[in-house]
């Protein structure tokens, strides 16, 4: 049982029920709702690229009678960057709920030497931390596409680029803690482990 789920009685009334994965579930949401978010901010930033770029670009498309547009390419920009700030609200919910019922491994440090405990706090604080960062970035975006840069042609400032650019290498950094937690920690990866020591699936998952 994890140092939380002795602390937090409502745990304790549903630890007997948990699944393989420490879980009421079969399979971990949060690591799921990771990828989501970094996939939809990475392509935000990656088709804002593709329009301020576009002066740049354009007679390639032409030459590969590709029918894109600049505007297209910063729409593309502005609604993944909009979806990725509102599905990160259910990455962080989902990350906490199963943090409160994380059973590392007791005894293991990470590569940084650091324990289980300190690694999840850590990683904790860094995901509520992106949250407002990505939120703040939308807003940010909203105003640079519906007023202050709604009339010109490249809608995101070099600046904004810039700090999407650096958010994205941040949050890779932060994603090797998450990833250390399932590798080194063995958090919510007893089911992996169990049917890499060749279990039966239907005996692994309910």
């Amino acid at each position: 049982m994890s140092l939380l789920a002795t602390i937090v009685s409502p745990i304790n009334d549903i630890v007997d029920s948990l699944g393989p994965n420490d879980l009421p579930y079969a399979i971990p949401v949060h690591p799921n709702l990771v990828h989501l978010t970094i996939g939809l901010f990475s392509i935000g930033i990656a088709f804002d690229f593709a329009g301020a770029f576009y002066p740049l670009e354009k007679r390639v498309f032409r030459l590969l009678a590709l029918p894109v547009t600049r505007v297209g390419f910063h729409d593309v920009g502005w609604y993944n960057v909009l979806a990725c700030s509102i599905v990160t609200f259910f990455t962080v919910a989902a990350g906490f709920y199963e943090m409160l019922l994380a059973v590392p491994l007791p005894g293991v440090t990470s590569v940084l030497g650091q324990n289980a405990i300190d690694t999840m706090l850590w990683h904790a604080v860094g995901g509520v931390a992106l949250l407002l960062i990505i939120v703040a970035m939308t807003i940010w975006r909203g105003f640079l596409r519906f007023i202050w840069r709604k009339d010109l042609g490249r809608q995101v400032s070099w600046l904004y680029l810039a700090c999407g650019a650096v958010i994205l290498v941040v949050m890779g950094v932060h994603g090797s803690l998450g990833a250390w937690l399932a590798s080194e920690f063995g958090v919510h990866i007893t089911a992996d482990q169990l049917l890499a020591a060749g279990a039966n699936v239907q005996e692994v998952l309910p």
